[in-house]
């Protein structure tokens, strides 16, 4: 319970959904300092946390952002990468500059947070001990229709992180990825699909039951406050001994 008591942590996508929850399930267990990103400022700014926080408004796929976290942070010892967006058409109805916008968060700002934090991460010291969890998703290891840009983006995060494991296990820093199935989350409950859902069915409650009947075996969505504990896990010297793994968290839809 105390091993993050002095510690800094990096969530990024910090102010709603996973990467929210994760940084209070982090304040719960002591940390000591927050890094917080997300490019909606106002609703990070208002956030209660125990811990020293810094909230960085922005766009994570921009590189000065992270150069100025790099100038002015002097350690990191955990990170979560979770900043994402999602959309869906065909292939064939998929506009490019969607494709790149997607890639863009999903990707390149997975890519410049994950240096970012490694660059802190070895900049002090031992490095042992230290871990980072990137946000995959189930979309990224199973072909799901309608998915092309945002499971594209995923299954190379998923890649990614297995990379980063091999480059830094010598250093002692663990990396590993979690890839959700359906999760009680804005990327879903706010879409155009969702929202109509609700209006035929009477509550958010029985649309998210009906996704859940038609996709996922478990019969259920898991919340953000689940995806959180398993990511602390991976955070955790609970799991010292596991680097480069995606976590499939999915209540069975890949089966």
């Amino acid at each position: 319970m105390n091993e993050f008591s002095g510690k800094t942590a990096l969530v990024t996508g910090a102010a709603s959904g996973i990467g929210a929850a994760t940084a209070r399930w982090l304040d719960e267990r002591g940390i000591a300092r927050l890094i917080l990103v997300d490019c909606d400022g106002a609703t990070l700014s208002a956030l209660p946390f125990r811990a020293q926080t810094r909230c960085v408004a922005g766009d994570v796929t921009d590189e000065a952002l992270w150069s100025e976290i790099e100038a002015t942070e002097p350690v990191l010892h955990h990170a979560v990468l979770n900043a994402g967006v999602a959309d869906g058409c065909p292939i064939a109805s998929l506009d490019f500059a969607e494709w790149r916008r997607i890639l863009s968060v999903n990707l390149d700002g997975m890519f410049l947070s994950l240096r970012a934090a490694l660059r802190l991460m070895t900049r002090e010291g031992d490095s042992t001990g230290r871990s980072a969890v990137l946000t995959s998703s189930v979309a990224g290891l199973k072909p799901v229709a309608m998915t092309a840009a945002y499971g594209s983006s995923k299954a190379a995060v998923a890649h990614l992180t297995r990379i980063a494991a091999a480059e830094y296990a010598q250093q002692g820093i663990r990396i590993n990825a979690v890839a959700p199935g359906r999760v009680d989350t804005p990327i879903w409950t706010k879409n155009a699909h969702f929202q109509a859902m609700v209006e035929e069915l009477g509550s958010r409650e029985a649309a998210l039951d009906r996704l859940a009947e038609d996709s996922t075996p478990l019969g259920r969505f898991a919340t953000a406050d689940e995806m959180a504990g398993q990511i602390g896990f991976l955070l955790s010297q609970a799991a010292w001994n596991v680097t480069g793994t995606v976590l499939v968290s999915d209540g069975g839809y890949s089966l």
